[in-house]
């Protein structure tokens, strides 16, 4: 899959490509430790890791032709997250998937913004990418993922463990996405 720059624009958000420039909002958003609540409890330490991970996203970009994005607040420019899609090869053991991702920093959460994002994703992947299925993993007990996952459409698969804690894994074909938008 060849990569194409994206730009998306939702009613409250751009969703772009990450840039080096965000590397200030990166670190806002993975050194808080509540942030990394159930993402292993390992937030950064530092703004040099945060351009490392954006380094290591755009790298995704080129060699599978698919990464996460940044969210930009559209009134204020403010780096809000990230959301998006990646080739997911190594979290499940069984096989490899396009998984649907988001991560807000927390002055944004419980606003809507994930869900908004993370369906503009879906439908780019559904529509642009021609993607046949996309898959979702979230801590069992991370309710609000588990909750936006639904939400969106996607059903439950099974439990699986990643790195000894429990994940709940989600997919949704394009069929059924394709059937909820009515089209």
């Amino acid at each position: 899959m060849t990569y194409k720059k994206v730009t998306i624009e939702t009613e409250r958000c751009i969703i772009r490509d990450l840039e080096e420039t965000d590397a200030e909002g990166m670190y806002e958003l993975d050194s808080d430790p509540e942030v990394h609540e159930f993402l292993g409890k390992q937030p950064i330490q530092t703004i040099e890791e945060a351009k490392h991970n954006i380094a290591l996203i755009r790298a995704q970009y080129v060699t599978n032709g698919i990464g996460r994005w940044a969210i930009i607040d559209k009134k204020t420019n403010d780096f809000i997250g990230w959301t998006g899609l990646k080739f997911e090869h190594g979290l499940r053991k069984e096989f490899d998937y396009y998984d649907l991702g988001y991560r807000l920093r927390k002055k944004y959460w419980g606003k809507g913004i994930a869900t908004e994002t993370a369906n503009a994703s879906l439908k780019y992947g559904f529509e642009q990418l021609k993607l046949e299925e996309i898959g979702a993993a979230a801590d069992i007990n991370h309710i609000a993922s588990n909750t936006i996952l639904r939400n969106l459409g996607l059903q439950y698969v099974d439990q699986f463990e990643y790195d000894g804690v429990p994940h709940n894994f989600y997919s949704l074909k394009k069929t059924e996405w394709t059937r909820m938008q009515g089209y």
